[in-house]
């Protein structure tokens, strides 16, 4: 600006508008996968900076491998040894989906924070949160499988299929995993408690692995309870681990897998999206 100065002259006092800058160069929004990979590595962070939420992802898969190894191997297969073989990519499935429904638990309570407010107010892609929290969520499945199959191997499990056969079932069963996991998502949006979300999500998970093959085979039970283990999802799920654990998995009982995670993943993911968006 400038002002009269005694002299009868105008002086300048400060920069004026014509000294600032023409244009100002904004950083580029990024795109969505790179938001989705930051909240899943948020995801990883936490555990982190939280290792008692490990407690799960190690307890779970330890305890139904040598609980239902040790209690109804002698009873039903003659030996323990002779059960693993048999209960082992069963007990894979179950712990890994028992493992999912923290997914659920995790977003309910960053919900109760209003931590996913902050985050809808950010200029990103909407559904980014979720999905990187998911994404993330995958290393607690991985670590879960890795956990059965290597104390698996300590009790005398052995997979015919080898590593690539090991490989192609801990792949199925995290596709299944993950569309299932947007099943716990969508309660968690509607339900007002994590606790809440944990205890729906053991009530329908447990009739689903305990009524399956995971345990015994499906032909020893009665006619009404083997009409809904044959329609069971899981049932599909174990047989197709079982067999490519054992190198004979057919690409039916791998299509089959696939398709359900897609079914669960085009059902329950656009749910999802919609109430995450809509929620006050």
């Amino acid at each position: 600006m400038t002002t009269p100065s005694k002299s009868g002259l105008e002086t300048t006092i400060g920069p004026t508008f014509d000294s600032a800058p023409s244009s100002y160069i904004r950083p580029p929004q990024p795109n969505a996968l790179s938001v989705v990979l930051a909240f899943g590595w948020r995801a990883v962070l936490k555990i982190k900076h939280v290792p008692e939420q490990l407690g799960d992802v190690i307890g779970i898969p330890i305890m139904f491998t040598l609980l239902f190894t040790y209690l109804f191997g002698g009873a039903l297969a003659g030996s323990t040894e002779n059960y693993l073989q048999y209960l082992l990519p069963g007990s894979l499935v179950m712990g890994v989906m028992m493992v999912t429904i923290y997914s659920g638990v995790t977003l309910n309570t960053d919900l109760s924070t209003g931590v996913f407010d902050r985050f809808r107010s950010l200029p990103i892609w909407r559904p980014a949160p979720i999905v990187g929290a998911l994404l993330g969520d995958g290393g607690r499945y991985l670590a879960a499988s890795g956990i059965v199959i290597g104390l698996g191997m300590l009790l005398g499990f052995r997979p015919g299929g080898g590593v690539v056969g090991v490989l192609s079932a801990v792949g199925l069963v995290l596709a299944f995993s993950f569309g299932l996991t947007w099943v716990w998502t969508t309660l968690a949006l509607i339900l007002r408690t994590p606790n809440a979300v944990m205890n729906l999500g053991m009530l329908v998970l447990f009739p689903l692995t305990f009524a399956s093959n995971v345990f015994v085979d499906p032909n020893t039970t009665p006619g009404w309870l083997q009409s809904f283990i044959d329609i069971n999802p899981v049932t599909d799920l174990v047989t197709a681990v079982r067999h490519a654990m054992q190198g004979t998995v057919s690409t039916g009982e791998v299509s089959g897998v696939l398709v359900t995670s897609a079914v669960l993943v085009a059902i329950f993911a656009p749910l999802t999206i919609r109430l995450y968006a809509t929620k006050s």
